[in-house]
Order: structure tokens, then sequence, then C-alpha cells
């Protein structure tokens, strides 16, 4: 964690950009909050993290993961034959 700010975020330097919404857990796999910003540039992405800590500075110094939500499959319409 690079950061804390006054409404409780976080702000993280990440080795490889989330999605916005995933969850954020510490390394007991506690959930300490949601990504809600990617920001910077894309070879070295920051993202902002809405915590639910009530004092998000014992984050610091901490490694935090990101958990991937499930890939959602396209759907596709399938085209019907009139005849």
């Amino acid at each position: 964690m690079l950061h804390a700010t006054p409404s409780r975020s976080i702000v993280v330097k990440a080795e490889k950009t989330p999605r916005i919404g995933e969850r954020v857990v510490n390394e007991k796999l506690q959930q300490v909050g949601t990504v809600f910003d990617i920001f910077g540039p894309v070879s070295a992405p920051y993202v902002a993290v809405k915590t639910t800590l009530e004092n998000p500075n014992i984050l610091t110094n901490q490694l935090l993961y990101v958990i991937p939500s499930p890939k959602q499959g396209i759907k596709r319409k399938e085209k019907r034959k009139h005849g």
C-alpha cells in the first residue's frame, strides 16, 4: 500500500491490472476492500481500493491480492431461420 486517504480508501501499485469491482484481500485471505479505480500508465498501474476497515493505515507494508471475478461467458444471439 502506498497511502491511505481521509475517505478510508487506499492507493496500491499493481503488478497486473485488476478489474473494477474485484475483491482485495490480505495475506490471510481476509477481504479488506474492493477495486474502485485504476489509473496511471498501463505498464505500471495504480489501483484505488475502497476499504472496509476503520483504520486502513494498518495495511501499510502489507502485500495485498486481488481475487479475480469469475469470467462471464459472452452470450451470442442465435439467428432464427424463418422458413
